[in-house]
């Protein structure tokens, strides 16, 4: 297979449209029509990690940090960063990152750090990207309903609720009509009046799934040229954020949260920003990555405690000031998305019957050590 088709099928996940401005997110080094046989997921791309996908026989990495931040000045060799660059290229190698636009979409990377820590009653919390919503309504004859509905929804022609899965609506009636000369064969010979017991379907379609349902539409639907209607709803988007907020199952003390948080990230140490280790938290805000600047969101949310990496000096200070507290487990959390793409990768290997073999990086590339 193309390493595109496994793009392409990320980007409905997470499209390239949810990253911040000047996120050097997407292909990083090589070419998505190189065939590939075995994606490696990590967190980072460092030579350590390079050296492993080289010895698993690796054709493609799929990292959540882009490996090229900073555009490369030279060539020269002897700069290790584009040693590595030199080493991927001459081993085939294709790279490619999902960074912000992962961290903010629908089920992402931030979902599973909520997920990790146990809360429920998920909201989002920095606002992002606002998608449009279409609704979409397909004729079908009836016996085919079924089969035509279960197709468009697995390809995404629902918006996510927490309360439904599935969500369509389909309304029953009656076709009456002749072929013209020239009509589709299937709906009937020339001239000769018909009568069909027809199926309306009515979905609401996220942009993002738009182009595959679609696609999807045309693949299953009984008619050459299916009889649709596709109407943007004004005055209905989904909204995007990055990081989350939830609930605890009860409410404990700031000092045990921060023990919880440590033994759901698999950390020896952490930071904590806080006036009082022992006031009460229950309502916790995560944002994986360096989210310190994000803190007065989590604050207008009613946070009682927030979650996330690399907060600086000053504000730390600030934070103290706003008398929120904060717990800084560092960055190298957001590993946890080492596990949960190959899941993601894997599900949609076993869907489409790719000749993908999925592995998991076993380094750490934490660059810190707690003494």
């Amino acid at each position: 297979m193309k390493a595109k088709q496994l793009v392409d099928r990320f980007e409905q996940f997470a499209p390239k449209k949810l990253a911040m401005e000047h996120d050097p997110i997407g292909l990083q080094i090589g070419s998505l029509n190189h065939d590939i046989h075995k994606v490696m997921t990590t967190l980072d791309v460092r030579p350590e990690v390079v050296d492993e996908a080289i010895a698993n026989h690796v054709d493609f990495i799929f990292a959540h940090h882009p490996v090229m931040f900073h555009p490369a000045r030279n060539l020269d060799l002897d700069v290790p960063q584009n040693a590595m660059y030199a080493k991927l290229i001459s081993h085939g190698i294709t790279v490619y990152a999902a960074h912000t636009n992962l961290d903010s979409a629908d089920g992402g990377m931030n979902d599973w750090l909520a997920q990790a820590l146990g809360l429920d009653q998920l909201e989002g919390l920095v606002p992002g990207y606002a998608e449009s919503v279409f609704r979409l309504t397909v004729q079908v004859p009836k016996v085919y309903a079924t089969a035509v509905r279960m197709s468009l929804v697995d390809a995404g022609a629902e918006v996510s609720s927490d309360q439904f899965a599935g969500y369509t609506y389909e309304i029953d009636g009656t076709v009456y009509y002749v072929p013209k000369a020239g009509a589709d064969p299937t709906i009937g010979a020339a001239g000769e009046p018909r009568e069909v017991e027809d199926s309306r379907l009515e979905f609401e379609v996220p942009e993002k799934n738009l182009n595959h349902v679609l696609k999807t539409l045309a693949d299953v639907h009984p008619l050459s040229k299916p009889l649709y209607n596709l109407i943007r709803l004004e005055d209905k988007k989904h909204h995007f954020t990055m990081g989350r907020v939830g609930d605890l199952p009860r409410s404990i003390t700031l000092k045990e949260f921060a023990e919880q948080c440590k033994r759901a990230f698999n950390v020896t140490g952490l930071r904590v920003v806080a006036n009082d280790l022992n006031r009460p938290v229950k309502k916790v805000a995560i944002l994986g990555g360096d989210g310190g600047k994000f803190f007065n969101f989590a604050q207008q949310k009613g946070a009682d405690v927030y979650v996330t990496g690399d907060v600086y000096y000053h504000t730390g200070h600030d934070m103290l000031a706003a008398d929120l507290p904060v717990v800084d487990p560092g960055h190298h959390i957001e590993s946890i998305c080492i596990p949960k793409l190959a899941e993601l990768f894997e599900k949609w290997t076993a869907e489409n019957n790719w000749p993908l073999q999925v592995i998991q990086s076993k380094l750490n590339t934490d660059p810190f050590t707690f003494m």
